[in-house]
């Protein structure tokens, strides 16, 4: 099962090489038709529309762009990969079937869907000898068509995906997702922080406050009761401190901020009850934020396999690319991990969408579980 806690930032996989092939040599034969429709449908329509016999035409061409474009986006989809979702265009319900015509030639949506109607022929005409080719060539299947696709389904979503304003929406409201999740997670912390210092330093505290006062009261008549107290104030102090110096490591330890992740992430997997493999690379060294998140993803969700997983073994991941840290832990355990209001992992994928970040869980029952974490180096 895999959960996206988070809205993610769109990004274009590669398609398997196979579905690659299957598409580009099955759409030349659509493309080729809807080329040859649009095409002789907006010329004919044009060119007797001052005999009034060429709007029909023209109205029937424009719904078959539409139609042909919103098939694409499916096709795409499927096939590649392609996160296309139906666009949004301009409501026609109602209206007059002129007006309706006419509000759909305003929708910069048709326009769209015709440009790359019109540019996908010319690269179906490319992409069928590379399919054809690749049936034969296995490094050409492996390697060079999935590039291919994946090209493709980038000139798709730029053309047949949500326009400018509909991204800057959804980046909003992802963002303001972000931080309210943000907000309710340092809140949390806040709390976390409250109560640990309530029930432990600060009762260490007061015990020490009682023992000086009751060892103060008894300087005169009794020295050796007073030595007592002494002793057990300074042990109490000395808790205290103890307890004071894991909350400040718990807010922002000393070895990320000294060493960075790889000792980090090292000293958290050398006091885990079970086997930990650590690897890490994220030079340019991340700012301090993602470092922190990262720093409290891995330590969480060791503690939780140690707790729950049943696992005897748990691997942790950490590399960088040009605008995201990778954060990737694995356990051998049963498997069936969930992210639930309130547990372990919405409370990681809270963390992480302080900075718009995004965590995503796969645990088949039976395992292995991968907890994975796409950090963004700026936000």
């Amino acid at each position: 099962m895999t959960i996206d806690q988070q809205v993610p930032q769109v990004g274009i996989p590669r398609p398997r090489p196979l579905r690659s092939i299957v598409y580009m040599i099955v759409s030349f034969v659509f493309r080729l038709l809807q080329f040859v429709l649009i095409v002789t449908g907006l010329a004919v329509g044009i060119a007797t529309a001052v005999v009034w016999i060429g709007f029909p035409i023209l109205m029937a061409t424009t719904n078959f762009i539409r139609w042909s474009a919103d098939r694409e986006r499916g096709w795409a989809r499927t096939m590649l990969e392609t996160p296309l979702e139906p666009v949004e265009r301009l409501p026609v319900e109602g209206l007059p079937l002129i007006k309706r015509w006419l509000t759909r030639l305003t929708d910069a949506t048709t326009w769209r869907d015709l440009a790359y109607l019109m540019v996908a022929f010319p690269l179906a005409c490319l992409e069928l000898p590379i399919a054809i080719a690749s049936i034969v060539l296995l490094p050409m299947a492996i390697w060079v068509t999935p590039w291919v696709g994946w090209l493709h389904g980038n000139l798709a979503y730029s053309l047949l995906g949500p326009n400018r304003a509909a991204k800057l929406e959804q980046k909003a409201e992802r963002l303001q997702a972000s931080r309210a999740r943000g907000v309710d997670a340092a809140e949390a912390e806040r709390r976390r922080i409250e109560r640990d210092l309530h029930d432990g330093a600060q009762q260490r505290l007061v015990a020490v406050a009682m023992s000086l006062g009751r060892a103060k009261s008894k300087f005169d008549q009794d020295p050796d009761a007073v030595r007592e107290l002494i002793d057990e104030a300074h042990l109490d102090a000395k808790l205290a401190v103890s307890e004071l110096r894991d909350l400040a490591r718990g807010i922002y330890p000393a070895v990320l901020g000294d060493r960075g992740l790889d000792a980090a992430l090292s000293a958290q997997a050398a006091k885990s009850p079970i086997h930990v493999d650590v690897e890490v690379d994220v030079e340019p060294r991340p700012p301090a934020a993602v470092e922190t998140t990262a720093y409290f993803i891995v330590g969480e969700t060791l503690t939780n396999i140690a707790k729950h997983s049943g696992a005897t073994e748990a691997g942790v991941k950490v590399w960088r690319t040009d605008s995201m840290v990778i954060v990737e832990i694995t356990d051998n355990g049963h498997g069936g991990a969930e992210v639930r209001p309130g547990g372990g992992l919405a409370g990681l994928a809270d963390r992480a969408a302080t900075i718009d970040g995004v965590i995503t869980v796969v645990s088949p029952p039976g395992g292995p579980t991968v907890i994975r974490a796409d950090l963004p180096c700026q936000w």
